[in-house]
């Protein structure tokens, strides 16, 4: 290891030393001036400006910058500097970097086949799910989108379904930073590093695709599975990786790989030099970088420096040591302070919000009610009433919640969608601060306050499923992180009000998280928990709370949906959203739907959108956080900062 990073040292000492003698131009002496004629005038000399680096801190070191599977945010920030798209989301659009365009239907791009299919082929069913066609298997017909006008396939004859087709064709004359052409193969391998089994990826899309080739040098062409109509079909297209230096290792090894994840070879505006444990990664200018044209990126060098503490990495900007903290350094905890700086113009303070929700997620069906349950025995049947849901999002004020820990700085959800999402549900139920409500549905429920004092718990009389005289007592587990102690003391104390005596927990993430049927969130062995849910799509889908994604041991307990809700409405209604084109009404209808439903159903309560918050120098220009881009980094080829900014 310390070999190879001084061998990558060495080659940019070496570089840099040639970039110096080329500068030196006809100087007979690096130490001495030229002598020059008596009576003649003397030529000026020219001062060579020094060569200019951007400094971006992080906060934390990237365990791998190996693209493919779980990628932390570091290094989705320092990868951003290698690959530059392929494609960008800005407010919850989509615009193709190193694609000539993104297809659609309207352009030609795409289409929908109408083709046949028989017993044994490979088809997508009603319920989006890849099976092997045959009898008494449900599916759409050619134009159905909705499960009304589903069939069951009787196996005597063929049967006409749709079948997508997408074509995305690359910019021409694009290279990878070593002078390879970057060709359809490249991301045609990519595809195929996905769908091995020793890649350690999601094979959702995988699982429904039927064939992703090159047709030519430009053209990557995607074929879905008979069945399966995708909204989002514009985005199938496989991030281009290096085949040429990829190829040669098995997708097990080449995760480990020195080449994959240590100085991954890409087509953006950087190329990696050195990475020294525990201090920075340096990149240098990719001179065949496609926009080099457009006199882009603005910066020769750009160094990331691992700064994990926050207060050491605002000091470190403010002393000139960093021009830009990355959000991963986790600046939430010095808003205050952040705000403070940029009203006397020492930084900018950046925030926004993310796709990334905190939620209090019920209890409602615990893993151990799987095999019957058993009133007195098992743990009580707390929120399988929605009623008692409902109460519990009236008890709690979350705006209070959002003021004092996020400083106003983000908001309310009442759907799974953010407000500004173009399919948003304007007309979703709203649960404000209401005691008097929260009560009346607590009584209506049977939890009855038998001492008429709020400060001790509820008592079950009436309530189906659990004993008479049962105390409303829970336990809440959630992190010691310190804005998840700051919430969860609000939450108990908002409960407590209600009649609801709640035990908070804190628990280490790795005991949180672990896996099922043992771990607290994924074995479903909790009353109440809060934790965060997000990924790097543009907002939560719906799937995350169907009955599939119950997390059980016919799907090894991974899945989404820990609570453990189940509604056939509400699946159906997903179902309808997830598999319409954008611009049908059924899509419009789908998500509509399946907001209503979790509006008044309240599988689990959202708390507040989480926030992204960065801090610049007071002079840098072109950056920006947008709640929807995967990374924050995303257009960083513009940034400059200084005068500059103003040419």
């Amino acid at each position: 290891m310390l070999l190879r990073r001084l061998l990558i040292i060495l080659g940019l000492l070496v570089g840099i030393g040639l970039l110096a003698a080329c500068g030196r131009g006809r100087d007979p002496s690096p130490t001495e001036p030229a002598s020059t004629p008596v009576g003649e005038l003397a030529t000026p000399t020219v001062t060579q400006a020094p060569p200019r680096t951007l400094t971006i801190c992080l906060g934390q070191e990237p365990p791998s910058l190996y693209p493919v599977g779980n990628v932390s945010s570091a290094a989705r920030s320092v990868l951003a500097a290698v690959y530059d798209g392929p494609i960008d989301s800005l407010g919850y659009e989509h615009q193709p970097v190193i694609l000539q365009r993104l297809p659609s239907l309207e352009n030609g791009d795409a289409a929908i086949e109408v083709v046949s299919v028989y017993v044994g082929d490979e088809v997508v069913d009603a319920d989006g799910l890849p099976v092997t066609l045959a009898p008494g298997v449900r599916v759409r017909p050619a134009g159905c989108r909705s499960d009304a006008c589903a069939i069951t396939f009787d196996g005597t004859a063929e049967i006409q379904m749709d079948q997508m087709v997408v074509n995305f064709m690359l910019l021409p004359d694009l290279q990878w930073s070593d002078g390879v052409p970057l060709t359809a193969e490249d991301s045609a391998y990519s595809f195929s590093l996905s769908a091995s089994p020793q890649t350690r990826v999601s094979k959702y899309l995988v699982d429904r695709t039927q064939s992703y080739e090159a047709v030519d040098n430009l053209t990557a062409q995607w074929w879905g599975k008979p069945g399966y109509i995708d909204p989002t079909y514009f985005l199938n297209f496989w991030t281009p990786y290096p085949r040429h230096l990829w190829a040669s290792f098995s997708p097990e090894e080449l995760a480990d790989t020195d080449v994959a994840s240590l100085t991954p070879t890409g087509w953006g505006p950087y190329i990696i030099q050195e990475w020294v444990d525990g201090e920075h990664i340096a990149l240098s200018r990719n001179p065949l970088y496609f926009r080099t044209g457009e006199g882009l990126p603005k910066f020769e060098f750009l160094t990331f420096r691992f700064t994990p503490d926050p207060e050491a990495a605002i000091s470190a900007l403010l002393a000139g040591q960093c021009d830009l903290l990355d959000p991963s350094v986790h600046l939430e905890g010095q808003v205050a302070l952040l705000r403070s700086m940029a009203e006397q113009e020492q930084l900018q303070a950046l925030f926004t919000t993310t796709a990334v929700m905190e939620q209090l997620a019920f209890g409602i069906r615990p893993a151990s009610y799987d095999y019957g349950y058993t009133a007195g025995i098992d743990r009580p049947d707390f929120f399988s009433d929605r009623r008692v849901r409902q109460a519990v999002a009236l008890c709690i004020d979350r705006q209070a919640v959002v003021a004092n820990v996020l400083y106003g700085l983000s908001s309310v959800p009442d759907s799974f969608l953010p407000a500004d999402h173009p399919l948003f549900n304007p007309q979703v139920t709203h649960y404000g601060y209401d005691l008097a409500a929260a009560s009346q549905l607590l009584e209506q429920a049977g939890w009855r306050d038998v001492d008429n004092d709020p400060a001790t718990p509820r008592q079950a009389w009436g309530v189906q499923n659990i004993l008479a005289g049962t105390a409303f007592t829970v336990n809440y587990y959630t992190t010691g992180a310190a804005q998840r102690i700051q919430v969860a003391t609000l939450i108990a104390e908002s409960l407590t009000a209600c009649g609801i005596q709640v035990n908070v927990q804190y628990l280490e993430a790795t005991t949180l998280y672990a896996s099922g049927p043992e771990g607290f969130l994924f074995g479903r062995n909790f009353d109440l928990a809060e934790f965060a849910m997000g990924s790097t799509a543009t907002e939560m889908p719906c799937t995350w709370l169907t009955s599939a994604e119950v997390p059980a041991v016919v799907n090894n307990w991974v899945g989404t949906n820990l609570s453990g809700y189940i509604n056939p409405a509400y699946d159906e209604a997903c179902r309808l959203a997830e598999q319409s084109l954008p611009g049908e009404t059924a899509q419009v209808t789908g998500f509509q739907d399946t907001q209503a439903i979790f509006a008044q159903e309240v599988p689990i309560l959202p708390l507040y959108w989480r926030l992204k918050v960065a801090a610049a120098r007071p002079d840098l220009c072109h950056y920006d956080l947008d709640p929807s881009t995967v990374s924050e980094l995303w257009n960083l080829e513009m940034f400059d900062y200084g005068l500059a900014c103003g040419e």
